[in-house]
């Protein structure tokens, strides 16, 4: 009997529950550690895109402007600044200019114009350099493309003739992806402004090839002995051939290599359709004829005369301010001074100059001096000037100056030396006395501080003080290092020094010179030079104004115009007048006390002024001072660190004094008093000296504490002397009489810390925050 299908369901219900139970498919989880690391690369894949985004952005803005805008490289101005002479005069003593001397350049060049060059040399250099020359925009870019894939391409760089040019007129030549960035967008913008014919003419002008020839002129001049007109194909290829390599495709250092780079050219003129078969075949038979290399050729053939430092200095500065005023290339403001037919009117007194040249190149005066272990010399240099900021007169070395364009020691920054004692009235006692923490009779205890566990600085006799109380005019007049440093760290500090010696005095100290020793002592990092020195010491005979220094009054261009213009000099108020007053008085002390360190340096029948400086090892020798008509700063050492072996001697003294004890004769009457009035200050301000003769200080003139303080520490006189020195022009203190003007007064001090001190500070001093620098381990005076 069949199965009912009741009984058929009920089996297979029955089968189905005999089999396990289905598993649910789960849900995979995120792992976290991965999804972290894909959102991280993520973020910084976005980022990336935003950075290059903005950059990119910023970079086509730019690209843009460049192109775009005003001309870069102006090639009027260099044709116009080759062919005429500038010249250089100076005013005599009638106020009339006189002619003092020609510019000559360094290079050997003369301009010829496009029209003048035959077809074949242009096609020469152009199917050589640069064969898709009239079809880009400035820039080859299938060449450059070309070079980043392969550093060559059969012997030519990525560079186009505008691009060489660019190259040529900027002196631009550092190999850097920014100078090629550059050069490319300058090329660019030169080809918007001009033709194909006038970037071809420049070119051709400005190219070197070899034997100082500057120019396809010169160069048929100098290796044919023709015109550039006269010039045939062989000689144009030989002519463009040497473009690459001016060394080593001289004809006259490696003719062989020269004549196969010669026939490469002439093979790419043929291939390039630029001449016929015919020409080519003669072109590479024609034997090239040099004329006799002259003996001057591979050096400058500019003329002989040796300009003096002054006129150098002048040639300097116009470049720097044709530079700095009308944004020009170095290369370009050059080219203005020597070949734009400037008319230059220098600031220089030739008489002075000429006195100062003399006696320094024939060491006149000077004392005697024997070589070190490296055989040379000790040096020195010397600049002089009014108190309205005129070079008046400067010298960079001794001896015969016998080059152009030499190593000016009284300028050039790679001259700057430690200053010493000298910077003392620079970075301590006029900012201190200008803020009015100090004035002349104030007390300070003559006394070493404890810098960081060590006692500093010591005297120059190697002391660490009397521990006794002097006054300021003291310590300032037989330049103790003790009483500075104390000013400084208890009173002044060295934020306020550093500010007052560069952005009063502007002495272009670095930002390591903002500690004790630099600025008390002069052990700087950084260094001074004599144009420097004597700038700011002007300040302390002219009523406390700074003057910038000028070397020139006026530059005209070749049609009359005005492009430099120093006659209106302005100055700025760097310090007070009565600061500046109290300070000269205390310097001219220095120069007529017997334990003054620049007692003997006193210049006959004139007020004279000075501060002295040697730095540790006794390696720089200064003397920074002057007159009612010039001021001046002299450095007297080895172009090295190296012991002058003079011991308390100062030759710059000896040299300041042989100096302007000459340029003073026949020189009128006058005071500092005069010079405040000429330099816009009431002649009523002047509270100072305004005796001809020496001051002698006398026990009268000083108060108890002080002569009891001077008698303990006479000892401790650095460069002092209790005769008199050998010098017949200096008056005797036994026949002078003190005046009977007084020192200037200053308003008191407000501060308790800047009275007259009757016991030593009840707290230990704050310290610097560095040691003081091994060059003022053991200071100079």
């Amino acid at each position: 009997m069949p199965k009912s299908s009741k009984d058929k369901e009920q089996k297979a219900v029955r089968t189905r529950g005999a089999q396990p139970p289905r598993k649910r498919k789960r849900k995979k989880k995120k792992h976290p550690v991965l999804f972290s690391i894909f959102l991280a690369f993520f973020c910084l894949f976005v980022s990336g895109m935003l950075t290059v985004l903005i950059v990119g952005t910023s970079v086509l803005s730019y690209v843009k402007t460049v192109v775009n805008g005003d001309v870069i490289v102006n090639l009027d101005n260099y044709k116009s600044s080759q062919s005429m002479t500038s010249i250089m005069y100076y005013y005599n003593s009638n106020g009339k200019p006189v002619e003092a001397t020609r510019l000559h350049g360094e290079e050997n060049r003369i301009w010829v114009n496009y029209d003048k060059m035959p077809k074949n040399l242009l096609w020469a250099f152009v199917c050589l350099e640069d064969k898709r020359f009239y079809e880009h925009s400035g820039v080859d870019w299938i060449r450059t493309i070309g070079v980043l894939v392969k550093p060559s391409l059969n012997g030519q760089g990525g560079s186009t003739i505008t691009q060489q040019l660019i190259k040529n007129l900027t002196d631009q030549k550092d190999v850097t992806y920014i100078r090629k960035f550059n050069e490319i967008l300058r090329a660019l913008n030169l080809e918007k402004y001009y033709s194909k014919k006038d970037i071809l003419e420049a070119y051709l002008n400005t190219v070197y090839l070899g034997a100082g020839c500057y120019g396809v002129k010169t160069a048929a001049e100098t290796y044919f002995g023709k015109s550039v007109s006269k010039l045939n194909i062989a000689e144009c290829a030989m002519l463009a051939g040497i473009t690459q390599a001016p060394y080593s495709y001289n004809p006259y250092v490696n003719y062989d290599m020269a004549v196969s780079r010669q026939k490469d050219c002439l093979y790419y003129m043929h291939q390039q359709g630029k001449i016929t078969d015919k020409q080519y075949q003669k072109a590479l038979k024609t034997k090239i004829k040099l004329v006799s290399q002259k003996e001057d050729d591979n050096s400058s053939t500019s003329s002989n005369h040796i300009y003096t430092w002054h006129e150098e200095y002048v040639i300097d500065q116009v470049i720097a301010d044709l530079q700095s005023k009308y944004g020009y290339e170095y290369n370009e403001a050059w080219r203005m001074v020597y070949y734009g037919g400037l008319k230059i009117y220098s600031a220089v007194d030739k008489s002075v100059q000429d006195t100062l040249g003399d006696i320094y190149e024939n060491k006149t005066g000077f004392p005697y001096a024997s070589k070190d272990s490296r055989d040379q010399y000790p040096q020195s240099s010397m600049t002089i000037m009014d108190y309205k900021g005129r070079i008046v007169a400067l010298v960079g070395g001794t001896g015969k100056k016998t080059a152009n364009r030499s190593y000016n020691r009284a300028t050039d920054n790679r001259a700057k030396r430690q200053p010493g004692s000298s910077i003392k009235p620079l970075g301590v006692y006029a900012p201190a006395m200008d803020l009015g923490l100090i004035s002349p009779t104030s007390m300070i205890l003559e006394k070493a501080i404890n810098l960081n566990g060590m006692t500093w600085p010591r005297n120059f006799n190697g002391d660490y003080g009397s521990g006794s109380y002097i006054t300021v005019q003291e310590a300032l007049v037989r330049s103790l290092n003790t009483v500075p440093v104390r000013i400084l760290n208890e009173m002044l500090g060295v934020k306020s020094a550093f500010e007052y010696a560069n952005e009063h005095f502007h002495l272009n100290l670095s930002s390591n010179d903002m500690d004790l020793s630099p600025l008390a002592v002069g052990g700087t990092n950084t260094g001074v030079t004599t144009l420097e020195m004597a700038a700011a010491f002007a300040t302390f005979g002219n009523g406390g104004k700074y003057y910038k220094p000028y070397s020139y009054y006026k530059v005209l261009d070749r049609n009359g115009k005005t492009l430099l213009d120093n006659t209106k000099n302005e100055p700025e108020q760097a310090i007070k007048t009565a600061t500046a007053n109290s300070m000269l008085s205390m310097l001219t002390k220095a120069v007529t006390q017997s334990n003054g360190t620049g007692y003997g340096s006193y210049i006959s029948g004139f007020q004279t002024f000075a501060k002295t400086g040697t730095t540790s090892d006794n390696c720089d020798k200064w003397y920074c001072g002057g007159t009612p008509h010039y001021v001046s700063a002299v450095w007297y050492g080895y172009d090295y660190r190296a012991d002058l072996h003079t011991g308390s001697s100062n030759p710059s003294k000896t040299i300041f004094r042989e100096v302007f004890s000459t340029i003073h004769k026949g020189l009128e009457s006058k005071t500092f008093a005069d010079v405040i009035e000429e330099t816009g200050g009431e002649k009523s301000d002047a509270n100072i000296l305004v005796s001809t003769n020496p001051v002698v200080i006398t026990e009268s003139d000083t108060t108890e504490e002080v002569r009891t303080t001077e008698s303990t520490t006479r000892r401790h006189t650095t460069e002092a002397s209790t005769t008199k020195p050998r010098n017949t022009t200096e008056p005797t203190t036994a026949t002078t009489t003190a005046p009977t003007t007084t020192a200037p007064t200053t308003t008191a001090p407000t501060t308790t810390t800047t009275e007259p001190l009757t016991q030593p500070p009840t707290t230990e001093p704050p310290t610097s925050k560095q040691e003081p620098s091994s060059s003022a381990e053991n200071p100079g005076e």
